[in-house]
Formats: C-alpha cells, sequence, structure tokens
C-alpha cells in the first residue's frame, strides 16, 4: 500500500462489519421486545437486598421453595405441573433467579451460589416464609445447598434435582461462557449470542429431555422466547463459567449438612452424570436418601412430577 493512500477495502470491510452488528442488536431489540409482549409478568414483584425479584407465591401450607436452574425461569415449574401439584396441600414460592425472567440481576457483583442463596433467603424472611423445603433443579441445586449451608436452621429439607456438585473437565464451558467476558461479551449478548441461541436450540433441548422426547408441556407453556433475550443469555454464560469453581467451592462442605435431604436424578441425565455427581453426593451425605427414576433425563421435573412433589411433601412434614 502507498504510503497516504486510505485502505478503502479495510474501511469497507470495517463499515460492514459494523452495519452487521446493528442489524443484529436492532433484531435482537425487537426479538426482545416482542417476547416481553407476548409473555407479561405472571407474578408479584419485590425488592430484597438491592434486586428487585419477580416470584409466584401460591397455596398455603408450610412453605417450599423452588429453585430453577441455568437458562430457565420459575416457569418452568410451572409448566411441569409442579407448582399446581404441591399448591394443593403447601405454600409454592416461585422466584425468577437474578438475570432470569422477570428478575434483575445488577452488574458490578459476582452472583455466585452463595450470593444468590443469601438473596433467597432474605426473600424468605421478607415473605414470612419459616423453614421451608428448598427444592433446586440443576444449577439451582448449587443454590440450594448454599442457602442449607449458610442457614441450617432456617432449612427444613433440600430437594436436589439432577444436580452437578463435583468439579469435572466439561465441554459445554468454553463454548457458551462467551458472553459472560467484560465489554466483548455485552456486544456478543447484543448482536450475535442471540442468533447463535437460536440456531443451536432445537439440538440443546432434545439433549436435556433425552432419553424422553421434548415433553408437551413445555413445548405449549415454557416461555421459550425469554430466554433468548441478550440479559438472560449473558446471565446464563456467566452461570456456565461460573460452575465449575462453584461446584470446587462447595464439594468440601457437604458432609456438614445435617439436615434431611433427597437427592433425584434421571437414569439417562446427559447433562449431568449420575454416578459422578448424585450418586456421589448421597455417599458424601449420611442424612440423604437417592432415588434414581428410570427412563428420565435432565428435566425431571417433567418425567417425575408425582415423585417429586411425594418427595417435597414427606420433607414438609419431616
Amino acid at each position: 500500500m502507498e504510503r497516504g493512500r486510505v485502505p478503502w477495502k479495510l474501511v469497507g470491510g470495517a463499515a460492514g462489519a459494523a452495519a452487521a452488528l446493528g442489524a443484529m442488536a436492532l433484531f435482537n431489540r425487537s426479538a426482545t421486545e416482542r417476547a416481553e409482549r407476548d409473555h407479561p409478568p405472571s407474578g408479584t414483584f419485590i425488592r430484597v437486598g438491592g434486586v428487585r425479584l419477580h416470584y409466584r407465591d401460591q397455596g398455603t401450607g408450610a412453605p417450599i421453595l423452588l429453585l430453577h436452574g441455568n437458562g430457565a425461569t420459575g416457569a418452568d415449574f410451572v409448566a411441569s405441573g409442579l407448582v399446581e401439584r404441591l399448591a394443593r396441600s403447601h405454600r409454592v414460592i416461585v422466584p425468577d433467579r437474578p438475570g432470569y425472567g422477570y428478575s434483575e440481576r445488577p452488574r458490578g457483583r459476582i452472583w455466585s451460589p452463595q450470593a444468590q442463596a443469601e438473596l433467597m433467603l432474605a426473600l424468605m424472611e421478607r415473605l414470612g416464609a419459616d423453614s421451608p423445603v428448598v427444592v433446586g433443579h440443576s444449577w439451582g441445586a448449587l443454590v440450594a445447598t448454599s442457602a442449607a449451608l449458610a442457614a441450617p436452621g432456617r432449612i427444613k429439607g433440600l430437594l436436589l434435582l439432577s444436580g452437578y456438585y463435583f468439579p469435572t473437565a466439561r465441554l459445554d464451558v468454553p463454548l457458551l461462557s462467551g458472553p459472560a467476558i467484560p465489554v466483548l461479551g455485552d456486544a456478543m449478548a447484543y448482536t450475535v449470542a442471540p442468533l447463535l441461541a437460536r440456531a443451536v436450540l432445537p439440538a440443546l433441548l432434545r439433549r436435556i429431555f433425552q432419553p424422553m422426547p421434548i415433553d408437551a408441556r413445555f413445548k405449549d407453556e415454557y416461555p421459550l422466547a425469554l430466554s433468548l433475550r441478550p440479559e438472560q443469555i449473558r446471565a446464563s454464560a456467566e452461570e456456565t463459567a461460573y460452575m465449575i469453581p462453584a461446584a470446587a467451592a462447595l464439594s468440601d462442605r457437604y458432609r456438614d449438612l445435617e439436615l434431611p435431604v433427597v437427592i433425584l436424578a434421571g437414569e439417562g441425565d446427559r447433562i449431568a452424570d449420575v454416578e459422578r455427581q448424585s450418586g456421589r453426593l448421597h455417599k458424601e451425605i449420611p442424612t440423604s436418601a437417592l432415588v434414581i427414576v428410570p427412563g428420565a433425563g435432565h428435566m425431571i421435573e417433567y418425567a417425575a412430577t408425582e415423585a417429586i412433589a411425594r418427595a417435597a411433601g414427606a420433607l414438609a412434614q419431616s
């Protein structure tokens, strides 16, 4: 290139890339507005610990707190029928964890399982829900366990579903953590990441439900479009990045749990290895019981709704 000449090809390429990113951002903004218009908040808002949380509070009786997994919202438990089933005889509280659904996830704070557990305990106190049974699915099981370790006298029992409890090498961590990277991750979350998520979502859903097909209730009732919003994608990426260190930090403390614990896992879970995770946790916790559900996968709340409800009810009465 001669000195002083403008590299028009590079300028044109940069302009084209900027235009493409701008178009992606506009598309994602429109998709977000449409998703929130089609699926407005169905619960109540409360400010706890400086965070505006969205939650559902249904039924009466002994309280049960349901904590959803990574990438989901509290609506997952609603679509599965678990909330309706439990609310027949219990008070069921179902928050959207920070960054999911309609709950805030303030920046400048690491939303570890311990930080989220502190928030959930504060929520229970504000709602007057004393001695709840805490049910955690997948990543939510880390939050549930952290709550029991932080405040053992305030939790009636733990019901852990399809959890990840011990650090292992996982391919999904480097693949899905990109939007969690400072600055660059924000750009990804608002441009290319939602489009990539749309492309891989069908295969991902098949995997988390395998060996069962994707449940019809999930297809019909779960507000999947909310999970494709940039801010929720970023929250999910952060939790994917935190998953291994979070499990490592907790793994030496499981033996300290002295409350009743029931561990449920699907025999065919393709996300969290049953023997290396749930089976090992059962061996670590003397007060635990382990139930392996034949034919079920990671989304055990759809495959074993009645069994989960019975186990939660038994813990509430213990």
